[in-house]
């Protein structure tokens, strides 16, 4: 029923997301194997975007050999997938782009832990406890604002709950990354507190689906801010080129609920070695180059920022949390109903 109703919890994620646009422990797969087969492959569920890393993975194939199999969907379907099939899961791995999603899954699926070898590449805070997930690359909240029309800056997300902001802070309720930061918030402050924040958003925010609308709501001067991940910033500089970027970027005070860190991880779901060589090389070189100067994304096994203008990640101070823990999406799902946000 645990697993039933964590799936069920999963899968209302990924309606709205498309409206809106017992843990067994294995033996730990051999860390020795750093070379694939010459027939070696493995399927892979994948949580992020083929767009996105459809190019890594023609060069994970280019340098190991190993041939990758892949199902693409939201990360919450793929999860929710996973825990339907049970053992009988095809998947050799899941990278999902939220902690959220491993966390339900290494909970209540079987899981093959990684080996401390790879575990210890990354910071402990962006794996998991019982080394059932390791992240690969991070991303950061940020308050996004027009500097034309914010001269006073909040120095905690909460701040927005002000009147003073209604009609100029925007928001994607039915987007992921909001309802993993509006998790972080219920873990690390309560119930109480983020009911109340949500209920001031209700009067506040203005909403979108996605977090590039929000972007380009700030830069137009339709709203005044917006919540949304690092990386959209740069990649519309990218587009538009940074000179022409009326927007900017600023981090709430230290230890604020609003500059939670999540992270695009993998959880091993068989003992196909070649799982491990996955797991592996995502952390290695070319992976997290990839991650930093494409997708501008945090590396997770070296304190480089993707940007002189951002700060380092060892410098951004967020909430004391696990991540595993924002597995506990349902809850949330019934606080953003029950605030009419969703």
């Amino acid at each position: 029923m645990k697993t039933r109703k964590l799936a069920t919890a999963l899968t209302l994620s990924f309606s709205v997301l498309l409206a809106g646009c017992a843990s067994e422990t294995a033996a730990t797969p051999d860390s020795s194997s750093t070379s694939a087969s010459e027939t070696g492959s493995i399927t892979l569920y994948s949580g992020r975007s083929e767009e996105l890393i459809a190019p890594l993975l023609e060069s994970f194939t280019a340098e190991t050999g190993i041939e990758v199999n892949v199902r693409y969907g939201e990360s919450s379907e793929m999860a929710a997938t996973i825990l339907e099939e049970g053992d009988n899961t095809k998947a050799d791995v899941f990278f999902s782009q939220d902690a959220g999603a491993l966390g339900a899954v290494s909970g209540e699926a079987k899981t093959y832990p990684l080996p401390e070898d790879v575990l210890n590449l990354v910071p402990a805070k962006y794996r998991a406890q019982d080394g059932s997930w390791v992240g690969i690359s991070g991303r950061a909240r940020v308050l996004t604002y027009n500097p034309e029309l914010v001269t006073d800056l909040p120095k905690s997300v909460f701040d927005l709950a002000d009147p003073g902001w209604k009609g100029r802070i925007a928001i994607a309720p039915t987007n992921a990354s909001f309802q993993s930061f509006v998790t972080g918030m219920r873990v690390t402050q309560g119930e109480e507190a983020t009911a109340e924040f949500l209920a001031a958003m209700k009067e506040n925010a203005v909403l979108y689906e996605k977090n590039g609308q929000i972007l380009d709501a700030v830069e137009s001067g339709e709203v005044a801010a917006g919540l949304l991940n690092h990386y959209y910033w740069f990649e519309k500089a990218a587009e538009i080129g940074a000179e022409n970027m009326k927007s900017k970027m600023n981090w709430f005070a230290d230890g604020d609920a609003g500059n939670l860190v999540n992270v695009a991880g993998v959880s091993l779901l068989s003992d196909n070695p070649d799982a491990l060589v996955f797991a592996s090389w995502l952390l290695g070189e070319t992976a997290q180059k990839y991650f930093l100067e494409k997708t501008f994304e945090y590396s997770l096994t070296s304190d480089v920022s993707p940007d002189p203008t951002l700060p380092k990640l060892s410098q951004i101070n967020g909430p004391e949390i696990d991540l595993s823990d924002l597995s506990s999406l349902e809850q949330t799902l019934q606080l953003l109903t029950e605030a009419g946000l969703i």
